[in-house]
């Protein structure tokens, strides 16, 4: 049986990946962040754009959990189990700043100022890992790419930001929103592929295990 593992907590991740039919195995990286950017941005000179930045951290999920698995003695599937694995990572990007999630809740009502009534780049950049023992091109092979779409966000009063911020949904989150939870009535429209938003794209993703030699249906349970 093919089987993914999402190096990723995300539930929305995982929601998307159900709702389309897919039963993921979950593994959480434990990457810094910020030490891999920092060492990103020193090998180009101090120029990683938003765009290269989410598909580094993305690579840097996936090959950590890759690691993790390989040094598991408890295999994570059976016996006749292939594996392909796939990280994420999001951030906004807004009059080229990017922002991931806020430090607090002083940082989220102040990323909501600056927001509302304004448009941003929503990146996730995903990096697949074709872990299967007889894959044509050699296991390990990996691919990756960016899904990055446009978010209009509605004009929210002061009240209406501090009232979001309060759930607490806006720290958790690239961006202190969503689209599929607490902060969908904040948004007003996308342009580009919802499901990038919401943190996984599936048209990416399908896009991806293709050059692998996957085909979608074949991840369906």
């Amino acid at each position: 049986m093919l089987r993914l593992v999402l190096a990723s907590r995300s539930p929305a991740r995982l929601a998307t990946l159900r709702a389309a039919g897919v039963e993921p195995l979950v593994r959480v990286s434990g990457v810094d962040e910020d030490a891999v950017l920092r060492d990103a941005a020193a090998q180009r000179d101090g120029l990683l754009d938003p765009v290269d930045a989410v598909l580094v951290l993305a690579r840097a999920k996936a090959e950590e959990v890759v690691r993790a698995l390989a040094a598991d003695a408890a295999p994570v599937v059976g016996a006749d189990d292939a594996l392909l694995l796939v990280g994420c990572d999001s951030m906004l990007e807004l009059d080229g700043e990017v922002l991931g999630k806020p430090a607090d809740a002083d940082d989220a009502r102040s990323r909501w100022r600056a927001m509302r009534g304004r448009a941003g780049v929503l990146h996730t950049g995903h990096w697949l890992v074709d872990l299967r023992s007889g894959a044509a091109s050699g296991p390990g092979t990996s691919v990756g790419g960016t899904s990055s779409t446009t978010v209009h966000f509605a004009d929210l009063s002061d009240e209406e930001i501090d009232a979001y911020v309060a759930t607490g949904e806006p720290l958790h989150v690239a961006g202190a929103f969503t689209v599929d939870g607490l902060g969908g009535p904040y948004v007003e429209r996308i342009e580009g592929d919802h499901h990038g938003v919401v943190g996984i794209s599936l048209p990416l993703l399908r896009s991806l295990l293709r050059e692998t030699g996957v085909a979608w249906h074949e991840l369906r349970s």
